[in-house]
């Protein structure tokens, strides 16, 4: 048995990316209506500001919402971003929402995009964006910073940290960005921010820009024209490169009796869903996903038998893929989460793994500039039609069986809550499942075509899912988002409930109250793994006040859910619907008590002899 480890890091610097051909063409949907910010008057083109330059530069990449929480250093800049007739300002309850609401608008959109102040605001928000970077969400992190008479001299700016060095927030943002731009000087303002924007687009990682508060509203030549659109160089892979690991990889897979093709998170990086269901369509292999990846392969694809997560598998898919003579991984992550502890059955010289620029052949070669898109559709030419392994799935397979019989009034258990939620799915619905035992129960989802599916497991922060929950909302409004998340989680990032009430999304949440943190009870038990009860639908009801659609109930069994989810699917469709759902502390998924078990014996092992 091997283990396999992370991937290494992406060492690809700016200057070293290549260069850029895809135009880039504004989302058609704009003028959204949620901002509560008093209009501004309009600058006219002439003025050629910056301000006006980052509002239209933003517009023409597809942001149509901004996610900010304003203060005295960036708000001259929210008077141009409210100016930009393609832009809403979402005002939102403190940083780290906005961030998390950037991350979910992101991964609906394909960028995103929020604005804070300095340091108390960049700090604040910096959380956020490292999610984004471990997810590879191309997020743009705007902060309005000091006066630019203020950096080079002696001077203490309320804001920071007492010292006359201003760049403790750079420092910060440094290690999880791929571009920062710090903007204090007009000549250059135009190079450093669309070169950090398209940075952002050719990487799909976060930039930082920070722009001096004296600066948005002041004309310069170099702003004097409409912003030129983005032409982003098309990735050419290396076409030597290219043949010789298709070649490599056909004569590895035809060989083999049983081979099997899973799906890794970077699929969404390297743009090559497309190509994926194309090898799929092609070789006959039946397909899986790791858990990262649900939701960027098509559940309905006829070979698709589940989600490979080791020992926490869906029924008979692990079995499928670990008893394969060749696997072909594409774009995977192998952490100690998705990994169960490092103790997947998973054998080096077997595997196949394709990364967005590079290909690995079991023991032997390793090809780089190998582009995973180019690769993948060149590989389902070359490939023998084999469905040995999806008639040994389909041999062995046994539905799911049915949860046991109910008492009446007997509480409500949580097989029975997501037996409810598989029913409200289609394809105007999205998950979205917060970190907790909600990623093992909506693992076991099966998603119609084109229902969406989010969680982060890469960065794993809890509170995540509320800000992403109003930030996917806002950038698909033709979907209802289904979001699933337990109460220490909610308690982390609660108050923008508001924002989304304010904006009128009709999101679904489901508030799971097992009192304290389930997944770190099954990891390590403790008494801080208790939390204080709240009265959550008292306190959506206060944030709601009586403005805006919100409709609440809290449910303790089967029949009060059912009436729940029957309101919220016809009187209060159009509502934000949130229903607690009250059940035992002890309620969980079989496959977090497997894959808590594993993850502590991971967490505890013994420091090596030295």
């Amino acid at each position: 048995m091997t283990s396999f480890g992370s991937p290494p890091p992406n060492t690809t610097s700016p200057s070293s990316s290549p260069p850029m051909t895809k135009k880039l063409k504004p989302n058609p949907e704009s003028n959204y209506t949620c901002s509560t910010a008093p209009a501004a008057t309009a600058f006219p083109s002439s003025c050629g500001t910056l301000g006006r330059h980052l509002a239209r530069r933003l517009a023409q990449i597809g942001v149509r919402d901004v996610f900010s929480v304003p203060g005295d250093f960036n708000l001259t800049l929210l008077d141009h971003l409210i100016a930009e007739p393609e832009l809403n300002l979402v005002g939102c309850c403190n940083e780290l929402n906005a961030g998390y609401a950037a991350d979910g608008y992101a991964r609906a959109n394909g960028v995103g995009a929020c604005v804070v102040t300095f340091t108390v605001g960049g700090l604040s928000v910096l959380n956020a964006i490292a999610g984004a970077y471990s997810e590879n969400l191309p997020v743009i992190c705007v902060v309005g910073g000091p006066n630019s008479n203020d950096y080079g001299t002696n001077r203490i700016l309320h804001h920071t940290i007492g010292l006359p060095d201003f760049s403790q927030e750079l420092q910060c943002f440094q290690t999880v960005t791929c571009a920062q731009a710090v903007v204090n000087n007009l000549e250059d303002a135009h190079e450093l921010i669309d070169t950090a924007i398209s940075t952002a687009l050719k990487e799909s990682k976060p930039v930082y820009i920070s722009i001096s508060c004296n600066l948005p509203g002041i004309p310069h030549p170099t702003f004097a024209r409409e912003p030129v659109p983005y032409f982003l160089a098309p990735k050419l892979s290396n076409q030597l490169g290219l043949e010789a690991a298709v070649e490599a990889t056909a004569e590895f897979l035809n060989k083999a009796v049983k081979p099997v093709l899973v799906a890794g998170p970077k699929l969404r990086v390297a743009k090559a869903q497309k190509a994926f269901v194309e090898l799929a369509d092609a070789c006959g292999y039946p397909i899986a996903v790791m858990p990262s990846a649900k939701g960027l392969v098509p559940e309905h694809h006829p070979h698709f038998i589940g989600t490979y997560w080791g020992a926490v598998s869906t029924s008979y898919c692990g079995e499928i893929v670990e008893s394969a003579d060749a696997y072909v991984f594409v774009g995977p992550i192998f952490n100690d989460y998705s990994s169960v502890g490092y103790s997947l059955l998973i054998k080096k010289e077997k595997s196949v793994i394709v990364q967005p620029k590079r290909v690995t052949i079991g023991d032997g070669p390793s090809l780089g500039w190998v582009f995973m898109a180019d690769f993948l559709t060149a590989l389902a030419k070359k490939l023998k039609n084999n469905n040995t392994a999806y008639e040994n799935y389909r041999r062995i397979f046994v539905p799911p069986g049915i949860a046991l019989k109910r008492e009446n009034n007997e509480p409500l258990r949580v097989n029975i809550l997501f037996k409810y939620i598989q029913e409200l799915l289609g394809g105007d619905t999205a998950v979205i499942a917060e970190t907790g035992d909600s990623w093992f129960n909506c693992q076991k989802l099966r998603l119609p075509e084109n229902c969406g599916f989010e969680f982060q497991m890469q960065y794993g922060s809890i509170g995540w899912s509320v800000g992403a929950t109003l930030g996917y909302a806002q950038a698909a409004k033709d979907k209802r988002v289904i979001a699933c998340i337990g109460d220490g989680s909610f308690q982390v990032t609660a108050q923008d409930i508001s924002t989304m009430i304010r904006c009128g999304q009709r999101s679904i949440i489901f508030l799971i109250n097992n009192g304290g943190y389930t997944i770190e009870v099954e990891i390590h038990d403790g008494p801080y793994n208790v939390i204080k009860n709240w009265n959550y639908t008292g306190l959506v009801n206060a944030i709601h006040n009586g403005e805006g659609k919100c409709w609440t109930a809290k449910v303790c069994t089967e029949e009060q859910l059912a009436e729940a989810i029957s309101t919220a699917t016809g009187a209060h469709k159009d509502s934000l619907c949130f229903i607690e759902v009250v059940v035992h502390k002890d309620d969980t998924s079989k496959e977090l008590l497997e894959w808590g078990s594993r993850v502590s014996s991971a967490n505890s092992r013994p420091p090596n002899p030295q």
